[in-house]
């Protein structure tokens, strides 16, 4: 690392220089702020040396600059372009060396002083972030420079203000030193991306401030401490409490938890200033092996946050942020890691206010340093560990008043080192109340907890049994997936197996999703970008686009498929019995079990509803007596008699815990947790038969349906059908590509080399008999001895048309298939569709928790999930029947139903949304099995009962072309 020259600021390994010593961030107070955020002139230079220090000059002529917005990157304002990578770094690993190649933005800012604004004091210039090194000068004059993207920087300015024409300038380098402590697979997006302010610091000014705030769960009392810089008094109204700085209070207090997030408002107030406090009185430790607040252990239901907006990138705003912790609190997750940095103090608040819990994770990842066998890993490497120290210590101290943070987190993905205990040593005597988290080091030197990312249901088992290898010490530590379920494209599948899991062991203390959020950049031709592109080189392509939310933050199928397994009440049947009849209703009791499976608080606050459906209908629905059931504890609930219209249809309970009252965070009646109870099942039709199959010319006619002279079928009732044949190819998903960076072949790889996107369909014998016609054919890739046998069985009773399918697999597969069963099209096809099955949404073998059955109603475009990148979507499972173009089919087999207005191979071949043109067809698929999800995409594959193998398989479908009558209204 000794290059033999004095590098330059951006260079330089240190954190910086000038800046203030780092402080607790509060949203308000009564002495005066000016934003300066806004539009600012702005140049952009090749490199970081192409331009001298003029333009911070007064009277320096920028009228020949662009306007550009803070907060703000300058390569989403037409300035540049995005880069993005997972791991590699985008430049040569030389640290601390960055490209002569250095994309250099100069902003400049004049602005005038409020007419108010106080005379004595000082004042305090404030960057909440900037990526990825600044230089500051304020009126020509120097103020220092900073690294650390993430993390806040404050310059005392107030001898250099003066009340008119003040000149702010900032130099901003894309490329420093602090990137190769940056890699946190994310576009690389420079600029100054989070607040600027001017704080005003009066006289007697409050300095930092330290809020403790334990909770004693045995005498239900809270103590309160606030440690500061500058005495001053500390008023809680509502606790009777007014003490000096320093001193301890302890009074009665409901605590605070994510579940009930308590906050007290209090007021520090010094000579000069007083600061709002919000307090939550809670206790973090791990005693017995577990991680406990308030001295109950606690299950983390949780996702990782990286800071995202499509158009502004991480420059976020509050609606933005208060969006993601209010789908969050609504889809059940009750935790987030920051990863991998701080995020926009604002975010923190909401968590306070509205219940999550949080790790805070460090600015900080080196991951690219895998590539090169960890060689000059700078959290090994001493001359590195100031800049370390000074990362740590800028998100604690920040941080540290907020009861939502229970767990620090040194940073993500950087091997091992002795920075990384330096850092962890600086944290615990800084701040004992929380604790200690990192992943890259599997001996837990430095941490509370053993965390693992991506791990296997088989190994999280052992883990939760103690039967995991490592050493001793670590075994009695508690569990955390820090990251799992990879959300990226369809999926994750295989939540509800982990789920189990956690419940299973009290070891395992839950886990984080990857990730929140597709980080999908607005392009006007894609619709959404991910790497690549802009041309960039080298890139990760969509591995960017991971999330439970699309990048508009529509909530994705995987969201809703979390918010089900991860419910914190479960509702279970207990029992079927006979039991004394009136002659109103059915004879039997039932009854249905809650559980609740809260942290912390009871079910006064939810209310049980229920309803009861025939054929997909609600016909009845009422309420139910909500049990005060206490955390981890169970009672029964009597349902009442069923309605008589069930009889001779299929006919189920749905039960629901819902919103009794308004919450912060949703309405009354929001559902938070439900169930269905099968009750009884629908009645076989009777099969359809009786018609002659004849020869017409080249067509074979059976009934009402036409038959080409090979048995395929081309039309019922007049109404057009083509292509219907066997299918197995499925448009690969995120998972089935599985990981690129892995030495075995995904399974889309094993499935294109066998050839299953390109059968080759032969038929064998077209066989009329008294009463069907049978169609005999041999579906088979190029190149190989595998095929699948396949029998087409038509009967017709003249308008109903029934279709038994039989595939029996020859020779030895050793590859799941994707799908099992036949495909049409349906030329012309308009109007909306209707299905009774699995719904609303997509569903997959692992993947189905959140499915409904019902009566539903969509239009063909509403039925696609729109994937950033386009792969198999839209399956409905558990099919009876579906109405679509003016075709009825009707099974009582379940198969999965999808329709869409491409094929598979339009869809397999698009790589953004726009490619998919929708055509005149609807083509729709009815499969007897599907493979599973999984999520190999960065993870486990899908579990083995969830793999298609080839094997013999049947279905029996029924066509007509008649309308449905009677069948309720559909649910949308």
């Amino acid at each position: 690392m000794d290059h033999g020259l004095d590098l330059r600021h951006h260079e330089d390994v240190s954190p910086g220089t000038g800046s203030l010593p780092p402080r607790a961030w509060y949203a308000a107070s009564d002495a005066p702020a000016l934003s300066l955020n806004g539009t600012w002139r702005f140049r952009l230079s090749p490199t970081a040396d192409a331009e001298d220090d003029a333009f911070a000059a007064d009277g320096h002529d920028c009228t020949a600059w662009d306007d550009i917005t803070v907060p703000g990157h300058w390569v989403l304002q037409g300035h540049g372009a995005p880069h993005y990578t997972n791991q590699l770094y985008p430049f040569p690993v030389d640290p601390p060396r960055v490209p002569t190649d250095n994309p250099t933005g100069d902003h400049r800012r004049t602005f005038d002083l409020p007419a108010d604004w106080p005379g004595p004091g000082t004042a305090v210039l404030r960057f909440d972030g900037v990526e990825s090194c600044a230089r500051v000068w304020l009126n020509g004059t120097e103020m220092g420079d900073f690294k650390g993207s993430r993390l806040p920087h404050e310059f005392d300015v107030g001898a250099l203000l003066r009340p008119a024409g003040n000149v702010l300038a900032v130099r901003v380098h894309q490329w420093s030193s602090g990137s190769y402590l940056e890699d946190q697979d994310q576009w690389w997006l420079p600029g100054i991306f989070r607040d600027v302010t001017l704080l005003h610091r009066p006289e007697g000014c409050a300095g930092d401030h330290f809020v403790h705030a334990s909770y004693d769960h045995r005498a239900g009392t809270g103590t309160l401490r606030v440690d500061a810089d500058v005495e001053g008094r500390v008023v809680v109204s509502e606790l009777g409490i007014d003490v000096a700085t320093g001193e301890t209070a302890t009074v009665d207090v409901e605590p605070w938890t994510a579940e009930t997030p308590r906050l007290y408002d209090g007021v520090y107030a010094t000579a000069g200033e007083r600061i709002p406090l919000r307090i939550g009185f809670r206790t973090v430790a791990v005693e017995d092996g577990l991680i406990k607040v308030n001295g109950r252990p606690v299950l983390f239901r949780g996702a990782n946050r990286h800071e995202f907006h499509p158009e502004t990138g991480r420059a976020l705003g509050l609606d933005a942020m208060r969006a993601d912790v209010l789908l969050m609190k609504r889809h059940n997750i009750n935790a987030v890691r920051t990863s991998h940095y701080p995020p926009h103090p604002a975010f923190l608040d909401l968590c306070d206010e509205l219940g999550l819990w949080v790790v805070d994770e460090c600015d900080l990842e080196t991951h690219g340093f895998q590539a090169v066998g960890w060689r000059g890993n700078p959290v090994d490497d001493d001359r590195w560990t100031p800049a370390l120290l000074d990362r740590a210590a800028r998100m604690v101290e920040r941080d540290k008043n907020h009861p939502s943070v229970v767990v620090w987190s040194l940073g993500n993905e950087c091997g091992t080192g002795r920075g990384l205990t330096a850092m962890a040593q600086w944290i615990r005597a800084r701040d004992d109340s929380r604790l200690l988290h990192y992943e890259g080091d599997s001996s837990c030197a430095d941490t509370d907890m053993y965390s693992r990312m991506y791990a296997d249901h088989d190994e999280v088992e052992r883990i939760g049994r103690g039967a995991d290898e490592g050493p001793e010490e670590r075994r009695q530590l508690p569990f955390l997936l820090c990251e799992y379920g990879h959300a990226m494209g369809n999926g994750p599948g295989g939540l509800s197996e982990y789920q189990k899991l956690f419940e299973t062991y009290e070891r395992l203390q839950g886990g984080f999703i990857w990730e929140w959020i597709d980080h999908g950049l607005a392009h006007p031709s894609y619709a959404y970008a991910y790497g690549g592109d802009f041309g960039e080189e080298p890139h990760d392509g969509n591995f960017v686009c991971d999330g439970l939310v699309f990048p508009d933050r529509t909530p994705s199928p995987g969201l809703v498929e979390y918010k089900k397994v991860i419910e914190p009440v479960r509702i279970e049947p207990v029992r079927v019995e006979p039991a004394r009849t009136d002659g109103d209703g059915d004879g039997r009791d039932r009854a249905v079990r809650i559980t609740n499976l809260y942290d912390f608080t009871d079910l006064s606050l939810l209310a049980l509803t229920w309803s009861y459906e025939v054929d997909g209908v609600s016909v009845a629905d009422g309420s139910l007596p909500m049990p005060a059931v206490r955390p981890g504890e169970c009672a029964e609930v009597k349902l009442p008699p069923a309605p008589g219209r069930g009889r001779g249809a299929e006919s189920r309970w749905t039960v629901r815990a819902v919103l009794a009252e308004d919450a912060v965070w949703a309405e009354r009646g929001h559902v938070v947790a439900w169930a269905q109870l099968d009750d009884e099942a629908r009645p076989v039709p009777p099969t359809p038969g009786g018609r002659t199959p004849v020869r017409d010319g080249r067509r074979i006619l059976l009934g009402d349906a036409a038959f080409d002279a090979h048995g395929t079928l081309l039309s019922l009732g007049g109404l057009e059908i083509k292509e219907l044949r066997l299918d197995v190819w499925r448009a690969p998903t995120d998972n089935d590509n599985g990981m690129p960076w892995r030495p075995e072949p995904s399974l889309s790889t094993r499935w294109r080399r066998l050839g299953l996107d390109r059968m080759q369909h032969r038929v064998d014998a077209v066989e009329l008999h008294d009463d069907a016609l049978t169609v005999r054919t041999r579906v088979a890739p190029a190149a190989s001895d595998l095929g699948l046998r396949v029998e087409y069985r038509w009967q017709s009773d003249g308008p109903r048309l029934l279709l038994s399918l039989e595939v029996e697999p020859e020779g030895e597969w050793t590859v799941p298939l994707p799908r099992v069963g036949i495909r049409f099209g349906l030329p012309g096809a308009s109007g909306p569709v209707r299905w009774f099955g699995g719904g609303p949404g997509e569903a997959y073998p692992d993947t189905c928790a959140a499915s409904m059955t019902g009566l539903w109603e969509s239009d063909v475009d509403a039925m696609q999930t729109p994937y950033v990148r386009p792969q198999e979507n839209g399956a409905r499972p558990g099919l009876r029947w579906a109405e679509v173009g003016g075709l009825r089919v009707d099974t009582n087999d379940g198969p999965w139903f999808t329709a869409r207005r491409w094929t598979t191979e339009q869809l397999d071949a698009a790589r953004h949304r726009t490619d998919l043109v929708p055509g005149d067809t609807v083509w729709v698929n009815l499969d007897i099995g599907q493979q599973g999800i999984g999520s190999q995409s960065c993870g486990p594959g899908a579990l083995p009962q969830y793999q298609l193998h080839a094997r013999p398989q049947r279905l029996d479908v029924t066509f007509s072309t008649a309308v449905t009558r009677g069948n309720g209204a559909a649910r949308h």
